[in-house]
This record gives structure tokens, sequence and C-alpha cells, in this order.
């Protein structure tokens, strides 16, 4: 008989199938061995140095979700200030202190794709991009993002 944790995560699956989301080129599984493991590909938000590329991320599940957040991590390193640079660590509240099992992966990601939009200087884990922002140089953090988007992220195609 399958887990808890196993039939919630095969029904957001169905839902992600029936639903693609526009922020997410894929979400789902690594392998289908594994149920706990998943990568997502999302897109850079637009209107921002990171539009026209794409960044995945790789997520584990805990035993005890929904109840317990998932971890999730940027494997393509992205530069901004509530991303660590070299560990894809990501400080957002809502896989830490704030998280309720009413939150799923395509919203988590989603949450995160909004994360990039929005950066939250005050809480960084990259203190470079940070001061850049508390410092009020758009225009700087702009540039030094658009540099590395450029460098590491994946081109998507032409529409």
């Amino acid at each position: 008989m399958a887990s808890t944790v196993t039939r919630r995560l095969l029904r957001e699956l169905q839902d992600i199938q029936r639903e693609p989301s526009e922020e997410l080129v894929s979400l789902a599984p690594t392998s289908d061995d594994d149920i706990l493991r998943w990568r997502a590909v999302l897109r850079g938000p637009q209107d921002t140095p990171y539009s026209g590329v794409c960044f995945e991320i790789h997520i584990e599940i805990p035993e005890q979700y929904p109840i317990k957040p998932p971890t999730l991590t940027f494997v393509t390193p992205v530069c901004h200030p509530n991303v660590h640079f070299e560990t894809g660590e990501i400080c957002l509240d809502i896989l830490k202190t704030q998280w309720s099992p009413a939150w799923t992966l395509t919203s988590t990601c989603l949450a995160i794709h909004v994360l990039l939009a929005n950066p939250e200087p005050s809480s960084p884990l990259n203190c470079d991009a940070a001061n850049l922002l508390r410092c009020g140089d758009t225009l700087g953090y702009n540039s030094l993002v658009s540099l590395y988007a450029g460098i590491y992220g994946r081109r998507l195609p032409d529409p």
C-alpha cells in the first residue's frame, strides 16, 4: 500500500501534468524509482535580469511531507541576495518557519519564482548582491545578475 507521502506526491504530479505552469519549464521526479527526489526547471521572471534563461532546482522531499517542508536548492548558480551562490541554498520563510501542508511543490517553486523578481536584501545569503540593493545601486545589481544569468542560466528558445 502506498504511503501518505507517495499518494500526495502522485496527486501533485497528476495536477502538474493536467495544469502546467508557465513559470515552470518542468517539475517531476528525477526517476521512476524515487518519488522523494524531484527536479524543477524554472523560467527567469519576465522584466528582470533573469528573463530569457532558466534555472534548475533540486528538490529533496522528507518522509514527513507535507507536514515538513521539502528542501529546494538551486543547481544552477544564481546571483541573488537570498540564494547562496555556491551551495544553491534558498532563504525563503516558507521553506522553514512559515511552511504549511497547504503548500505544494508547484506553489513552492512559484514562490521562488516570485522571490527572484522581488529580492529581500535584509536576509541575505549573498551579501554582495544584497549590499548593491541596500545602497540603492539597482543598475549595478541588475548588471551583476544579468552577467551571471548569462553565464550560468540555460537560454530559453525564442517563442
